[in-house]
């Protein structure tokens, strides 16, 4: 077995294509109209586990929306080249919630996306 995709709730369609593919640099896997809802899956360039894109059509999943992690990172972006990256989204916008530190595993950040999520931003070196 292996972990195909997951799942984030976004207020709407376009403004989760934007964020994935428009500040992360995704590519869209997948984008097939299904009546009243899209499926849509974007993945980074270098993995192979995807995120549907899940558009909030309800109060109770609207109330959702950036907080699958109750408050926690629970999205990690690994990069090989953290100065770089790390320069890129904060020129495309993002707003991290520290400076870069070195841990035992490596250099991190946490930023939010623009849903609420929070995310580290990490160069392993381990």
């Amino acid at each position: 077995m292996k972990l195909a995709s997951v799942s984030i709730i976004v207020p709407d369609y376009d403004a989760g294509l934007a964020f994935f593919c428009g500040v992360l640099g995704f590519e869209v896997i997948a984008n097939e109209c299904q009546g009243h809802k899209r499926w849509i899956e974007v993945r980074a360039p270098q993995s192979t586990t995807s995120i549907v894109l899940a558009r909030a059509d309800n109060a109770t999943q609207k109330a959702a929306i950036g907080r699958q992690g109750a408050g926690r990172v629970w999205l990690f972006l690994e990069t090989e080249n953290f100065a770089r990256d790390h320069a890129s989204l904060v020129d495309a916008g993002i707003v991290f919630e520290e400076i870069p530190r070195e841990e035992p595993y490596g250099k991190v950040a946490v930023f939010r996306d623009p849903f609420g999520n929070r995310w580290d931003l990490i160069q392993k070196t381990i």
